[in-house]
């Protein structure tokens, strides 16, 4: 069996935990606390370690799935996270003050340690007034070229669309390889 890792990162918030969650074919390692930095974001728990869960593909293919905590005071351990994974998933809280802040923070973070990145914008339904387009204009005005959707981390179907892209992607630069 082949077993790969993905991670997901982003801003407290943004829906690392639920994401891995709603994916999850077993249940969940978190290390969530109590939030006490309710300036950051207004929610209850914050995770402070990793989050872990496994989704099983194919009788072929385990990914396990890891979180980061998204406060800054623990950006030293997201390089550590994110080592020998397939791809980086940003997540990206749409109704944050300056998210296109975020997700430059985000990519900076992880641009040249991971060879793959893969983006997706949480929240969006709760504010339609904030066009979706900021980001592909950003990343267009950056000259950088990343796979980007809106994601509902509620929703398995929603998630699994962003792992599904990602494994598409390794197995074209796997068949490109092959093929040289």
């Amino acid at each position: 069996m082949q077993q790969y890792k993905i991670v997901f990162s982003g801003p407290m918030g943004a829906g690392k935990s639920q994401a891995i969650a709603s994916l999850s074919d077993i249940s969940v390692l978190t290390t969530e606390v109590t939030n006490t930095d309710q300036e950051a974001h207004q929610k209850m728990l914050t995770t402070v370690g990793i989050d872990y869960g496994e989704i099983t593909l194919d009788s072929h293919t385990k990914i396990g799935l890891y979180g980061t905590p998204g406060q800054q005071r623990f950006s030293f351990i997201w390089p550590i996270i994110a080592q020998g994974a397939l791809s980086v998933v940003i997540l990206i809280d749409h109704t944050a003050a300056n998210p296109l802040d975020d997700l430059q923070h985000y990519i900076h973070a992880f641009e040249g340690k991971i060879n793959h990145l893969v983006i997706g914008v949480t929240h969006v339904d709760e504010m339609l007034e904030r066009p979706v387009a900021i980001y592909r204009e950003w990343l267009e005005k950056n000259e950088l070229n990343y796979p980007l959707f809106t994601v509902d981390a509620r929703h398995r179907e929603d998630v699994l669309l962003l792992v599904e892209v990602i494994i598409a992607s390794f197995e074209a630069r796997m068949n490109v390889k092959d093929g040289e």
